[in-house]
């Protein structure tokens, strides 16, 4: 006797979605926009190395298939992803088909961006790379964080942000979003902190000038400033960062 079970109706809609990024340009634009910034097609269409008209075509798709989000200024439209969840499944997705170890950069410069991305960058608005690792491993070690049971802040951790002038309750948050998430990082294969803690964060690094942007893409690097402060709150050492010798110097030797 053959059993038949009626056709999930999730299917048909899984299927579109996928079909979406089943496409390299579209799968280039969503990667780009992992930054969390807006875009302009002509931007995304240097980026991924396609024609305008090429760019407009790909980018109705995604606007209608809902990964994406648009607005107009002008004459300009800008794009972005629609939200945190659409950013964590582009990232899932490439955490799971890229490995560990990146294929051979074909250009010095396609070199010195793997090597940019891998150190730190940001992962839509929270960090990644190994900057976002060691962090997120600092902070287990240090009772702010448990990983033992998912991501989840401590008391300890709570009172550490807050101690940074953090506030986790305050601001637009997305419904339903978790206070603290795992988030597969697709260069160490390992989960970095994200949700609203991770977001937090990224956004205290880059405003107090821990941080500072690599160029005009989604690499981050370490300021000697952020490397003393990730020392002396985290005990993250500058070796850790990648940080260049200067930093090193500022961040060991006595205030």
């Amino acid at each position: 006797m053959t059993r038949t079970t009626p056709r999930d109706p999730a299917a048909p809609r899984l299927a579109a979605l996928a079909a979406l990024l089943a496409d390299e340009t579209r799968a280039s634009f969503c990667l780009a926009l992992l930054d969390g910034g807006a875009w302009t097609a002509g931007e995304l269409a240097r980026c991924a190395g396609v024609a305008p008209s090429t760019a407009s075509e790909h980018l109705g798709k995604l606007v209608a298939g809902g990964l994406l989000t648009q607005e107009r200024q002008g004459r300009h439209r800008y794009v972005r992803l629609a939200d945190a969840r659409t950013a964590q499944l582009v990232e899932a997705l490439a955490a799971h088909v890229l490995p560990g170890v990146p294929a051979p950069a074909r250009t010095l410069r396609e070199a010195s961006l793997q090597h940019a991305l891998a150190r730190g960058r940001t992962c839509y608005d929270h960090l990644a790379g190994r900057l976002g690792i060691r962090i997120t491993d600092a902070m287990t070690a240090r009772g702010l964080l448990r990983q033992d049971t998912g991501f989840a802040l401590t008391d300890d951790g709570l009172r550490w942000f807050a101690g940074l002038g953090v506030d986790l309750g305050s601001g637009p948050t997305p419904p339903r979003r978790p206070l603290a998430r795992a988030c597969l990082d697709w260069t160490e294969r390992r989960p970095h902190l994200a949700g609203t803690a991770g977001a937090a964060l990224c956004a205290h690094a880059l405003n107090s000038g821990w941080c500072e942007r690599v160029g005009t893409g989604r690499a981050v690097r370490a300021t000697p400033t952020g490397v003393r402060a990730l020392w002396e709150l985290l005990g993250i050492g500058p070796e850790d960062l990648g940080a260049p010798d200067d930093s090193v110097g500022a961040a060991t030797s006595p205030a």
